[in-house]
């Protein structure tokens, strides 16, 4: 490996996946989604970018563990029994495999993440 491997987010021209939530997950707004997906690593378990997500409320269902930095706006997760957590700029934690509940936009977000979803 060299210096030129190494993924420099503010240096990338990855091209955005763009989509919505499937229609039956939604709960509220019209939340389209973007991502950039900077980097995969060789085995397939990791990956590493920035998502960008409009106002809305949809249900996820975590099979991946996933860290978060919120670096815009404002979410609110919540888990199926109604706990939440608002998250702000300068946020970061991790949704572990297996959470359930749903994410709502209150601002346009976007967050760093990096996920690492095991093989089977």
């Amino acid at each position: 490996m060299k210096i030129q491997d190494v993924v420099d987010f503010s240096q990338a021209t990855t091209q955005p996946d763009r989509y919505r939530p499937d229609p039956a997950k939604v709960l509220k707004g019209d939340p389209e989604q973007a991502v950039y997906n900077h980097y995969n690593s060789p085995c397939g378990q990791m990956s590493a970018g920035v998502w960008e997500g409009e106002i809305g409320q949809w249900h996820v269902n975590y099979t991946e563990h996933e860290y978060c930095e919120i670096v815009q706006g404002v979410s609110v997760l919540r888990d199926n029994d109604g706990n939440a957590k608002t998250l702000r700029v300068g946020d970061r934690f991790v949704i572990p495999a297996g959470f359930r509940g749903t994410w709502e936009v209150l601002e346009a977000c976007r967050k760093i993440y990096v996920v690492f979803e095991q093989k089977t």
